[in-house]
């Protein structure tokens, strides 16, 4: 088969492009995020984008006579290449007169399971690991009340990012299911508060609408009222190609910094919608631990008489755990935990995993509909029982984190 595409692949384990060999009979259609191909940023401008800060003064000045520093930093189901980013930051600290021991890394993890030393090495480099103390994040102890929002919200936030007087985070803006995109103020809601805290803000009703607009999402708004109600400093968004590189980066006040990157992120994720296929191949890199969330998104290009979709997730760690909104058992789960319906259109749902994992899709709705594949080829064999005459099909390479407007 010499109609082939090449997909980015692990992530976080050795990032490579593999060929994906499809029927020569098929006709076959790429559609990537408008800012797939651009070039990562060099050392020298990583470097400037953490020096020069928007909307504050520098961190060398700001974190002057401060105590105590955390370094928050988003998990394994976000992309954001922060060990590029953290040697910058810690220069600003050395020149502000902060000492290694004034300084501590928290992983903003939300309600998701906690990392281990394996992924702090992956996230923030080694070298970082070995010298300073880095935690995960407990939705469950250790959090305080800081106030209530304008919402309803009880904000209670990790104690230890609490108890330190200089604040910064670092994340990256992506498409998102409910908040619009990523990053801003979701670093302190979800990332470092309690359950309760995180069960409240995404119980706050939503519209259609919300969830297209950043300025008015009622949850996300909470969000960015609980980052100006828990002093965070200086944050870092970065914008990322469809191999995860930083391409832009915004760092600065929360809203400047925040509001400065959605505005990139609202043409660069941008992808040409196909529509009337009989197959949508969705190849989830960036999110590779939380896949399930492409079903919807590629089901609008199937025809309306019906079509097969194939979820590709490479992700060697399996499916995030997911203390809110994942399931515990057959019978128990999160207190957010539900089915995830799938369109009826979607006629079979095809999981792709070299390393399959049966949790990763229990919640799809109806069961009968998937299925769990670890063999690429058996994967275009069972296509090729569906459509023996021939397939018009649409591969989204970034199906994560893809927008179509």
């Amino acid at each position: 088969m010499s109609n082939t595409v090449k997909l980015p692949q692990l992530a976080w384990d050795d990032p490579r492009d593999v060929d994906f060999p499809l029927p020569d009979n098929w006709d076959v259609k790429v559609n990537n995020i408008a800012g797939y191909n651009r070039p990562a940023l060099t050392d020298d401008q990583i470097k400037t984008s953490i020096t020069t800060l928007m909307g504050t003064a520098p961190i060398r000045e700001q974190a002057k006579g401060k105590k105590e520093v955390v370094i928050l930093f988003d998990d394994m189901t976000r992309i954001t290449r922060a060990a590029k980013i953290v040697p910058h930051i810690l220069e600003e600290l050395a020149l502000a007169g902060i000492k290694d021991d004034q300084i501590r890394f928290m992983a903003a993890t939300g309600t998701h399971g906690p990392m281990n030393r394996w992924d702090y090495a992956k996230k923030l480099g080694a070298d970082i690991v070995a010298r300073y103390p880095v935690y995960s994040h407990n939705p469950y102890e250790n959090c305080v009340y800081v106030g209530t929002t304008s919402r309803g919200t009880k904000v209670h936030i990790n104690a230890e990012v609490m108890h330190c007087d200089f604040k910064i985070g670092i994340g990256s803006v992506t498409p998102h299911g409910f908040a619009v995109f990523t990053g801003g103020g979701k670093i302190m809601l979800p990332g470092v508060a309690s359950l309760d805290t995180v069960h409240a803000n995404h119980s706050i009703p939503i519209t259609p609408q919300d969830r297209k607009d950043y300025g008015i999402n009622p949850r996300r708004c909470d969000m960015e009222e609980v980052a100006a109600m828990t002093g965070l400093n200086v944050l870092v968004e970065c914008i990322v190609n469809m191999r995860g590189d930083s391409v832009e980066i915004f760092a600065g006040a929360e809203t400047e910094a925040a509001e400065a990157a959605v505005e990139v992120a609202k043409t660069h994720y941008i992808t040409p919608k196909a529509t009337d296929k009989d197959i949508v191949i969705a190849n989830a890199y960036i999110k590779s631990s939380e896949a399930g969330g492409v079903i919807k998104g590629a089901a609008v290009s199937l025809k309306d008489s019906g079509g097969d979709i194939v979820t590709i997730a490479n992700s060697p760690s399996g499916h995030v755990n997911h203390y809110l909104m994942g399931a515990w058992g057959r019978t128990i789960g999160g207190r957010m935990n539900m089915k995830q319906p799938i369109d009826p259109k979607i006629n079979h749902y095809l999981y792709y995993s070299q390393y399959p994992e049966m949790s990763s899709v229990i919640n799809v709705d109806p069961p009968g509909k998937t299925q769990l594949i670890r063999d690429w080829d058996k994967v275009v064999q069972a296509l090729k029982q569906y459509h023996p005459d021939g397939a018009s099909v649409v591969v989204y390479p970034s199906a994560d984190i893809q927008s179509f407007g």
